[in-house]
């Protein structure tokens, strides 16, 4: 790929055995954004850098290649996104994104889950951790600290959709209704209904779960809880829920016990054998994989947070998910995102919050998403001492009390700063 703006100091991330491979001067893309995108991007570029400079006394630099999509690549090349910044994306291995107008209209529902799909980044990485002194809906937010793996490619983000009265809804509800009549009947007002698909394959389950079971291994994490909605969706989150023990019995059955064996043990010697062998297994060091139906999950973890840990879960859970422990945190303005193929190394990291253009151009928004998931970047980049440095210097920002308006108007004795001064309060407790 020629690009004029390639840093011609800098050197590529490749991948080899499966393992990335970062020089000191990586070549990263960054995707500025629209909207307050520009504001935050400057705030993060800052942090960034300053924190790779002081990790490693200035001997590893990151070399900053932009790339457009969104409204700023429509204005330029007439294209919301062209095929050099995908190419990109891919090429270079790692990038970063500030947040992207949906365009209206036809073509392209998202950017984002253009790029998710283009890119075959299957995971939605969304760890959820509470910093000090950030304001909280709930009465323990020290308790969450979770990480959500949220399949990123399949169920109904997919897109397979056919508008009420178009042509192809009428010849999916005939073909519905000539070999499947007992699924057509359960559609109450078909001559009204525009119709999804929802697909959920073995392939998509397996990959997620094997991803979420090796990050629980390497990170020490004690549990990885499926959430699904399968007493319902029996032949797609039901499967899910299946596969997902399957493989791990399968593929990490020293290093886990799960739910399935207990329930196993349970019925062949009874309760107190299964609890007794749940006990040794977790005393030795294996992980818990375990279960919850989503609308139950979605009320445990703002009553009972501190039993979930690892988190795999569909698309549309891991959606509704992820927003809801960004609200026990502070808000989806300090969310971090990160979306990932772990066989090809390639991965997005973004800010998880929407473009706010009433607030553009204005230096007031907080920049802690895009920071967050900057140091997400870092730390799979194998980068950990900046990454463990942004860490330390954003809960110290916070306790400080030196934070932007959404902060500032909920916490007491606040100052309220602008976006480019909280990264100076970060870089100044690098």
């Amino acid at each position: 790929m020629t690009n004029p703006s390639t840093p011609i100091n800098g050197s590529p991330i490749t991948l080899q055995d499966g393992k990335l491979i970062v020089p000191f001067n990586p070549i990263i893309p960054f995707i500025e954004g629209d909207g307050t995108g520009a504001d935050i991007w400057r705030a993060t570029v800052r942090v960034l850098n300053a924190s790779v400079a002081k990790a490693y006394s200035g001997q590893r630099q990151i070399h900053w290649l932009e790339v457009y999509a969104g409204g700023k690549s429509f204005e330029l090349f007439n294209t919301w996104l062209p095929d050099a910044t995908v190419d990109a994306c891919r090429d270079y291995l790692v990038s970063i994104k500030g947040p992207l107008t949906t365009p209206i209209g036809g073509g392209i529902s998202s950017l984002n889950v253009a790029l998710r799909q283009k890119l075959d980044m299957y995971v939605c990485l969304r760890p959820v951790r509470w910093f000090k002194g950030v304001p909280s809906p709930v009465k323990k937010p020290e308790s969450v600290e979770m990480v959500i793996f949220r399949e990123n490619t399949e169920d109904i983000y997919a897109g397979v959709e056919f508008e009420k009265g178009s042509d192809e809804a009428v010849l999916f509800l005939r073909l519905l209704q000539e070999n499947f009549p007992k699924q057509y009947a359960k559609i109450r007002f078909p001559e009204t209904s525009g119709i999804g698909v929802k697909p959920v394959s073995q392939q998509g389950t397996e990959r997620l779960i094997r991803s979420a079971i090796d990050y629980a291994i390497t990170n020490k994490r004690k549990s990885v809880t499926i959430v699904h909605k399968g007493n319902i969706m029996k032949f797609t989150e039901g499967a899910f829920r299946n596969w997902a023990y399957a493989l791990a019995e399968r593929e990490y059955a020293e290093q886990t016990y799960t739910w399935s064996q207990w329930e196993r043990t349970r019925a062949a010697h009874g309760e107190a054998v299964a609890n007794q062998e749940q006990q040794d297994a977790l005393a030795s060091g294996r992980i818990l994989i375990k279960d919850a139906i989503a609308d139950i999950a979605l009320q445990q973890v703002l009553t009972r947070p501190d039993e979930f840990d690892v988190i795999a879960t569909l698309n549309l859970n891991g959606d509704y998910l992820s927003d809801a422990l960004a609200a026990q945190v502070g808000g989806i303005g300090i969310a971090p995102g990160g979306n990932i193929n772990y066989a090809t190394g390639v991965a997005v990291f973004e800010a998880t919050h929407g473009t706010a253009p009433k607030y553009a151009d204005l230096d007031k928004v907080n920049p802690g998403s895009l920071i967050l998931s900057g140091e997400m970047m870092l730390r799979y980049m194998g980068w950990t001492e900046a990454a463990d440095a942004i860490i330390d210097a954003m809960d110290a920002a916070i306790a400080s009390k030196h934070v932007t308006y959404d902060f500032a108007r909920l916490m007491d004795g606040a100052t309220e700063v602008k976006c480019s001064e909280f990264a100076d309060v970060i870089i100044d407790n690098l």
